[in-house]
């Protein structure tokens, strides 16, 4: 009876314990748990401020103040001779016809400061733009046309309200007497915000409101290609020896110590290796996106290597079994049973290579793609720059209007960067198979 009596009293103690140990580690998980979100939210937020900081700088960029200017074409100007030759056409002093229209828009303009200040509204793309289309039309010789043209960056800068006009004249670029032709302009309808087709058609430039990413978009687009082309058999090729075929010592201990080693490398020690080996030694041209597909190759090559073969490995060992015991050679069992199951994996981290290889700047620094290259690139052996080498030449720059070509570039970057990962997820998708 005593037994009885204590033996409840001590049943109670317990699970009162158990209960306030089960209560103790409900409240840890539910700690834990809000400190996870707590950790998401922080990265969100930073995140969204990091994406709101990049579109508030640069959705400008995506528009340009445009001019409207009334152009005598004049015969004796253009061409004197009358053969209309594209070389004739070519040479002929479309500036002056500018200046003259301008002259014509503002004739109280008088005194050769004030004149000058007139002939700084428009871009010097102007003259470009006129000797183009008369070249594309020589029939327009003789005749006044109509024409849009790019207005001067600190014109640009007046209209999207980055240039403060209530400030003190000596405190800001533009003038009071060029304020005045500005407002006057804009009263005449000669003063529009149109979408900037030149940032998207046009190289790089030493006038911010000419400058355009073309020509960095070319030279990443080839770099990619090749180094796409040569990173992806050599890394698929390694991994499968490797994880198939090689045999287990001491050497191959040391092959792969070194490749997760290579992974880790700072990029800036294959620019280096570019510079040495491909330059010094193989004199191959700088600035060239052959040669940063090179580096670029050198340096994703162990990230593909490692996923390729996390991506073999997660093939079951039935697989290689099943194909053996019907009789397939191990050749066949690796190239026609493995290799398609492991693909999905593969791509998903040659693409993920790519896209890290794509924000690369310190490799191609290294190896002169940070050169000022106005033409836009037509192959692999073309001089040619990168869209991170050329926001980092923008960044650098002092001008306002660089600002937001500097961020309207990040954000053409990211949108790149977006692309390749939704072609990984979904390349991931098509090839993937459940067994």
């Amino acid at each position: 009876m005593t037994n009885s009596t204590h033996a409840q009293p001590d049943s109670a103690s317990s699970f009162a314990r158990i209960q306030a140990g089960m209560a103790r580690r409900r409240a840890s998980e539910q700690r834990f748990k809000m400190l996870g979100r707590i950790a998401v939210g922080i990265g969100l937020l930073f995140l969204v401020i990091l994406l709101t900081s990049i579109v508030s700088k640069g959705y400008t960029a995506f528009w340009q103040t445009q001019m409207r200017i009334d152009v005598m074409l004049s015969a004796d100007e253009i061409d004197p001779e009358g053969t209309r030759k594209a070389e004739t056409l070519h040479k002929a002093d479309y500036s002056s016809l500018i200046k003259q229209s301008m002259r014509e828009m503002f004739p109280d303009v008088s005194g050769r400061r004030d004149r000058f200040a007139l002939y700084g509204l428009v871009s010097n793309g102007a003259a470009f733009d006129l000797r183009d289309r008369v070249m594309a039309d020589p029939s327009l010789i003789g005749t006044k046309v109509s024409l849009w043209v790019p207005a001067d960056d600190d014109v640009d800068m007046l209209m999207k309200g980055h240039i403060d006009r209530d400030a003190a004249e000596g405190d800001r670029r533009i003038k009071d007497n060029a304020l005045g032709w500005i407002d006057q302009l804009e009263a005449d309808g000669r003063l529009e915000m149109r979408f900037n087709v030149d940032f998207f058609t046009k190289g790089d430039s030493r006038d911010p409101e000419l400058a355009g990413i073309r020509g960095a978009l070319m030279g990443t687009i080839f770099t990619l290609m090749v180094t796409l082309s040569l990173s992806f058999p050599l890394g698929v090729a390694a991994a499968v020896y490797l994880e198939e075929f090689a045999p287990k010592n001491k050497w191959t201990d040391l092959i792969e110590v070194n490749i997760n080693n290579l992974a880790a490398v700072p990029s800036i020690v294959f620019g280096l290796l570019g510079l040495a080996v491909f330059i010094n030694w193989f004199e191959l041209p700088r600035s060239a996106p052959l040669l940063g597909g090179l580096v670029l190759t050198l340096m994703t090559l162990p990230t593909i290597i490692i996923a390729s073969r996390a991506a073999l490995k997660s093939v079951p060992p039935s697989i290689r079994d099943a194909a053996l015991g019907i009789g397939a050679s191990p050749m066949q069992a690796t190239l026609f049973h493995v290799i398609p199951l492991a693909l999905p994996g593969m791509l998903t981290g040659t693409i993920i290579g790519m896209a890290q290889a794509l924000g690369e700047t310190a490799p191609l620094l290294m190896i002169g793609m940070v050169a000022f290259i106005a033409d836009v690139p037509q192959g692999v052996f073309d001089p040619s720059t990168a869209l991170p080498v050329q926001i980092y030449l923008w960044a650098d720059s002092p001008e306002r209007a660089y600002v937001e070509r500097t961020s309207a570039a990040i954000m053409v970057l990211l949108a790149f960067l977006a692309l390749m990962n939704l072609v990984a997820v979904l390349l991931r998708k098509r090839f993937e198979r459940r067994w």
